[in-house]
């Protein structure tokens, strides 16, 4: 399975917990928030300034490794 930028936050996680370190060492510290539960990775990436299709590329390249 891949990820992809509409998926929540939390769904991606679910793939596989590792997910989570690659998107705490992009900027997002509020994996724990309310918001994970019902944002998706495109609009988390827009509100915290990262570039979505790289980040979606990276934890794509870590599934796969898997």
């Amino acid at each position: 399975m891949q990820a992809t930028k509409d998926m929540l936050i939390q769904q991606v996680i679910e793939l596989d917990e590792g997910t989570a370190d690659i998107l705490m060492n992009a900027g997002m510290h509020c994996l724990g928030c309310a918001m994970a539960h019902g944002e998706s990775i495109e609009q988390a990436c827009a509100v915290h300034g990262i570039n979505s299709d790289a980040l979606i590329g990276e934890i794509n390249a870590y599934l796969a490794g898997k």
